[in-house]
């Protein structure tokens, strides 16, 4: 008994989503990690601000 080519083609056709899939889920993650230390910096940089004001204000 002899498999239909479409059925390979098929089956490399699923490979390959499966593949495409995890590469772009791999990327996707790296760019929300880089989003998310982005937005920490920016909240550091609020409270030192901040930090700094207070201390000016009860220095003084």
């Amino acid at each position: 008994m002899t498999i239909p080519i479409w059925v390979y083609a098929v089956v490399v056709g699923i490979i390959v989503s499966a593949l495409m899939a995890l590469k772009t889920g791999r990327e996707e993650r790296l760019l929300e990690m880089e989003n998310i230390e982005l937005e920490g910096e920016i909240f550091m940089k609020r409270l030192e601000r901040e930090k700094e004001i207070r201390e000016d204000l009860t220095g003084e």
